[in-house]
């Protein structure tokens, strides 16, 4: 007769203890790695949601009242909150709204963590505490820089999302050549795409959506990468072994490119987030107005937040954003 053979208990245990530690080393990955593409796919559908709503208002600028005293402190501020109720609400579905002083019954978490991952940031709740260079008075060509210190509201969609809103009623429509950040930004809308569950971290289910000039608005919503280009580069170069701003971004990862102008301002606006609120660096954007030797782009300045046309020639930094 045939001696029969089959694993011992001690095997099966210690095939089973295999397995389990695999699993746990394993799953968390595999986890992230799904939570990470089910936030790019909420991401996208926010960002088209909340531009095609803006696309249907006749202007962004001049809602609610900001007075000031003489000294400067504010006497009255309806501004955010009168512009998700008597604007955004009008084209948008949202579910509740908390004026400034109640975000958190929105749902908006008390600390994130900034796109490095390690550093804590209290969840600004007025203009000034976005980013301190948006109220940094400043003047180019006659137009004032100046932004109100206006308090963020905050609102629930339908679909879960906890949003608030820092509102400029005083932005202008795009009408000059070289000008400010600060006075062409209308609103500025940070999200957490699931409320305080975590890991309310910028780069994750924590992000922004900015839309600038009060008439014919666009609307952007970058996810920038979590550092600069290595050094200064310039716009183009004529050497096709050189790196220039328009090829470093894939240099660094095939999934990024370089930002146009309008998003290089919204990670101005948005530099407490990324950890560039001390950044005095001028940045490249893709934005391309004439071609050659002497051709011109522009850059965002995040120093004093002007943005300005500059030869291609001429070398600044790289901030480079997902596709």
């Amino acid at each position: 007769m045939k001696k029969k053979t089959g694993f011992t208990l001690a095997e099966i245990l210690i095939t089973l203890a295999i397995i389990g530690i695999v699993a746990a080393i394993t799953l968390p990955s595999l986890l992230v790695n799904v939570n990470e593409k089910a936030w790019e796919a909420q991401k996208k559908a926010l960002h088209a949601r909340l531009a095609q709503a803006i696309g249907q208002m006749n202007a962004l600028g001049g809602y609610g009242t900001y007075t000031e005293d003489e000294k400067g402190a504010a006497t009255a501020d309806t501004a955010a909150e009168s512009f998700i109720l008597d604007a955004l609400s009008k084209v948008y579905k949202i579910n509740n709204v908390c004026g400034p002083d109640k975000l958190s019954s929105c749902g908006i978490p008390s600390k994130i963590t900034t796109l490095n991952g390690t550093t804590e940031l209290t969840f600004p709740t007025k203009m000034s505490e976005l980013n301190t260079k948006l109220l940094n008075g400043n003047h180019v060509s006659g137009e004032d820089s100046d932004m109100v210190d206006t308090k963020a509201a905050a609102f629930e969609t339908v679909n879960g999302e906890s949003i608030s809103v820092f509102y400029n009623p005083l932005c202008s429509s795009d009408t000059t050549a070289n000008h400010y950040t600060q006075n062409k930004m209308c609103v500025n809308f940070i999200y957490d795409l699931n409320g305080t569950e975590g890991p309310n971290q910028v780069g994750k289910d924590i992000g922004f959506i900015t839309a600038f000039y009060n008439k014919n608005p666009v609307v952007v919503a970058p996810i920038p990468h979590n550092s600069d280009y290595t050094s200064r580069i310039s716009q183009y170069t004529e050497t096709p072994e050189n790196v220039d701003a328009t090829t470093a971004c894939k240099t660094l990862g095939e999934n990024l490119r370089l930002p146009d102008r309008d998003e290089i301002a919204s990670l101005f606006v948005n530099a407490q987030l990324i950890n560039l609120s001390e950044s005095t660096n001028n940045y490249w954007s893709g934005s391309v107005i004439s071609l050659g030797t002497s051709g011109l782009a522009w850059y965002q300045s995040f120093k004093i937040g002007s943005r300005a046309r500059y030869r291609r020639s001429d070398t600044h930094y790289v901030r480079c954003i997902r596709k």
